[in-house]
């Protein structure tokens, strides 16, 4: 059996999704898992925090998977089972449904050229926005080349805000995409459902 079947089939018969798998010199086996996500109406309590995965979570699943992989024959020198961290990539359909409305790092396989029109430079391929749904039905990232204040400068309130950018795409257009690694020092915060209500 393939390596690639046996991790797969290991890590979901443990009830986890596999984020990536990657192979490197020296022998290192990487696997990266995730918590399985069921989309927005899965029964989850809006505004609860996301769980994640654990040391004890990357414990079991390293422990099934060595012995899965001896049993195989596969060759490899060590094994390291992994959260997919805070930048995590963003691969299938699925993982972008799951992070709409976060800020999202991606890069094209190809520049803009013209479709860049005159706001944006026609060689550019990396972007950092808010992924969201286009209203085509498929997907957007929103940004705006503004400098972001440093912490404790005062903006004026009269001053115009830079306009919002939008660009649709296609997975397939995609070189990569994750989310962005934003860290806040003031604890995570649990994402909270469109109430309409002021935080």
């Amino acid at each position: 059996m393939a390596l690639q079947q046996t991790v797969e089939q290991t890590v979901a018969g443990l009830g986890y999704d596999l984020v990536e798998i990657e192979r490197s010199a020296g022998g290192l086996l990487r696997v990266t898992i995730d918590l399985p996500w069921n989309g927005p109406n899965s029964g989850a309590v809006a505004g609860a925090p996301e769980p994640f995965v654990t040391v004890e979570d990357c414990e079991k699943v390293t422990r099934q998977l060595q012995f899965a992989l001896e049993v195989d024959g596969a060759e490899y020198k060590r094994l390291e089972v992994s959260s997919p961290g805070i930048d995590r990539p963003l691969r299938h359909e699925k993982d972008f449904e799951r992070f709409v409305g976060e800020v999202i790092d991606l890069t094209l396989k190809a520049p803009m050229g013209a479709a860049a029109g005159t706001l944006v430079s026609a060689t550019r391929k990396k972007f950092r926005g808010t992924l969201e749904r286009a209203e085509s039905g498929g997907w957007q990232i929103v940004w705006s080349d503004a400098p972001a204040p440093k912490p404790g400068q005062k903006v004026s309130k009269k001053r115009e805000p830079a306009p919002l950018q939008a660009l649709g795409f296609a997975l397939d257009e995609l070189r990569d995409a994750r989310l962005a690694p934003i860290v806040d020092f003031k604890g995570r915060k649990a994402r909270t459902a469109d109430t309409g209500l002021p935080d």
